[in-house]
């Protein structure tokens, strides 16, 4: 017996150990696939919503926010480039790149959720920003990631040039962090269960096999 599950997955598009729990967890997914199916819902988390524009260096940020030395970051860097290399994503990042603001990307998402092609967009916000190094709170990055996704780019223009979609994101973060969740990816199903980090596939496949073999236990009375 299949058992169907509601899975939240709270992120960020900057967050690189997003897109290696996102691709662990579909890899999980496919892999007890026989017994377990799944409904993703990408919820908002914000690593840096008091962020510039303009943006920060990373390795700049990543020793200012952890105290990491050049050659940590470096180091840090490699290694979650070979990961998520491992799960057939590429991610160029570079002593370069630099971290920006995501939450004009979350209110795309959330439009994206409303139209039922979120996954579509969580993909190219992903790629747009470690794979081609661009920046996720320009507009115009924006609208070719939406384009990418194949959705509607003069509607995704508008939304951009409006506060539309704000508050249900704001009101969406909160929500999360009252429930506990101050670190991501965090994957929560069924509104009950919580796997956190960037784990890998058969990490995943392990806890949906024990939460399906546990759904399937009936309650006692």
């Amino acid at each position: 017996m299949t058992a169907h599950l509601k899975i939240d997955f709270v992120s960020d598009i900057s967050c690189p150990w997003c897109v290696i729990g996102l691709r662990g967890l579909e890899q999980g997914l496919a892999r007890a696939a026989d017994a377990v199916a799944a409904e993703i819902v990408f919820q908002p988390f914000e690593l840096n919503p008091a962020m510039p524009p303009e943006g920060q260096n990373l390795a700049e940020h990543v020793a200012e926010k952890y105290g990491s030395t050049p050659e940590q970051s470096a180091a840090n860097r490699a290694m979650i480039r070979e990961r998520a290399a491992a799960l057939g994503f590429t991610m160029a990042t570079t002593p370069d790149s630099r971290i920006y603001n995501t939450f004009d990307a979350h209110r795309l998402l959330h439009w994206a959720e409303l139209i039922g092609q979120q996954k579509a967009l969580k993909e190219a916000l992903f790629a747009l920003y470690f794979s081609a190094g661009r920046n996720p709170s320009n507009h115009d990055d924006l609208v070719s990631a939406v384009e990418a996704a194949g959705l509607d780019m003069a509607e995704a223009r508008a939304i951009l040039a409006s506060d539309r979609y704000a508050a249900e994101v704001r009101q969406a973060e909160q929500l999360w962090q009252s429930r506990g969740i101050h670190a991501v990816p965090a994957v929560v199903i069924n509104d009950r269960y919580l796997i956190s980090g960037g784990q890998p596939p058969e990490a995943f496949e392990q806890a949906l096999r024990n939460i399906a073999a546990e759904l399937a236990v009936p309650a006692q009375v």
